[in-house]
């Protein structure tokens, strides 16, 4: 582990402090990414979807791998996007995530549904969101990781303001802003160096982790006003 503080690696803005982050942490039980200047950096293609780089797909694969190590089991994970995303969905069902909400318009919802399906509480999700249609998601979540866009300065305030962010990221959407949060996490689990160790080897720890990541995405999409099943055409 670096001797540099978390303060001088990471130049985000602590709007909670690390120790305060990192006892949240300990109560994590799942993880939420909203998708679209998340991912990217918000632009989209005629057809609604939007891309993703590697860099922060293995991100997310080194958040999950480090909890299983934690805990012996792998975490629920959801992507909630307000598009029919076809590159989300690509990820998603790659990754063997465990759910997608799409054509989602109120965030919360979607959040509160993934916590009842996963038997979970809002406060045991960690959420990370850029703008201001994922700010009711982020009032229930327990930690709120908040992306970086430089256009929107005065937006950053409210959510600081509001007590709605426990961290903005340096990085900005679409510029490895999941992969920061992937190192911050790894860095404040006190377990950077254990888990790329095990990926670097390919473990038997982390052949245990593959192989049990085997499910498939569940879609959810509103219909009626109620979020239901419904895998996307």
């Amino acid at each position: 582990m670096s001797a540099k503080s978390i303060t001088e690696i990471f130049k985000g803005n602590f709007v909670s402090s690390p120790s305060v982050i990192e006892q949240k942490l300990q109560s994590i039980k799942a993880y939420i990414f909203d998708w679209d200047g998340v991912f990217n950096d918000g632009h989209k293609y005629a057809d609604g979807s939007s891309s993703f780089s590697e860099t922060d797909s293995m991100g997310t694969n080194l958040i999950r791998f480090d909890h299983y190590l934690k805990h012996n089991e792998l975490p629920p994970v959801a992507v909630i996007t307000g598009e029919h995303n076809k590159a989300a969905f690509h990820l998603t069902s790659r990754e063997n995530f465990d759910a997608v909400y799409y054509k989602m318009r109120h965030k919360e919802s979607s959040l509160l549904h993934f916590c009842e399906v996963n038997k979970i509480k809002p406060e045991e999700v960690l959420f990370v969101f850029d703008d201001v249609l994922d700010f009711s998601a982020a009032k229930i979540a327990g930690i709120r990781i908040m992306v970086n866009h430089i256009c929107n300065p005065l937006l950053i305030d409210f959510a600081i303001k509001n007590k709605l962010v426990d961290y903005v990221t340096f990085h900005e959407g679409g510029q490895g802003a999941i992969r920061e949060v992937s190192e911050l996490i790894l860095y404040l689990s006190n377990q950077f160096d254990k888990v790329i160790e095990h990926r670097m080897q390919f473990s038997d720890e982390y052949k245990s982790y593959i192989g049990k990541r085997n499910q498939t995405p569940v879609f959810y999409t509103m219909a009626n006003d109620k979020i239901t099943q419904q895998d996307p055409l």
